[in-house]
C-alpha cells in the first residue's frame, strides 16, 4: 500500500521557520520525483517545490524562492520542505505528493498537480501577523 505521510506543520508567527516532513512507502522511492503542493482557502492547490528523481534537480515557485528549501533522504524514503521567513501568505494545508519521474518533462510540468501519481493527506500551516 502506497503512503505519504506529513508532518511538521504548525502556527507559527511571521518570519519564523517550519519543517515539513513526508515519509513514503509503497513504492520504490528513488524512481520518483516528490514536491510539495499548497492548498489555501478560496485559493487553487499550486506546486511549492520539487526535486527529480534523476539528478536531484530542485524547482521553486517564484514566491518562495530564497525562504524554502526542498531536500530528500532515500535512505529513510523522507523528504522534507524547510520554511524561513514565513510571511501570512504562506497559510495553507500543504501536501506532499510522488510522480514516477521516467522520462517526464518535470522541469515544464511539475507544478501541475493532475500529472502526480500519490499524495499524502496535509499537514496545515498557519502563519500568523
Amino acid at each position: 500500500e502506497v503512503q505519504l505521510v506529513e508532518s511538521g506543520g504548525g502556527l507559527v508567527q511571521a518570519g519564523g521557520s517550519l519543517r515539513l516532513s513526508c515519509a513514503a512507502s509503497g513504492f520504490t522511492f528513488d524512481e520518483y520525483a516528490v514536491a510539495w503542493f499548497r492548498q489555501a482557502p478560496g485559493k487553487e492547490r499550486e506546486g511549492v517545490s520539487c526535486i527529480s528523481s534523476s539528478d536531484d534537480s530542485t524547482f521553486y515557485t517564484d514566491s518562495v524562492k530564497g525562504r524554502f528549501t526542498i531536500s530528500k533522504d532515500n535512505r529513510k524514503n523522507t523528504f522534507f520542505l524547510q520554511m524561513n521567513s514565513l510571511k501570512p501568505d504562506d497559510t495553507a494545508v500543504y501536501y506532499c505528493a510522488a510522480l514516477k519521474q521516467g522520462d517526464f518533462p518535470l522541469v515544464s510540468l511539475w507544478m501541475q498537480g493532475e500529472w502526480w501519481h500519490f499524495w499524502g493527506q496535509g499537514t496545515q500551516v498557519t502563519v500568523s501577523s
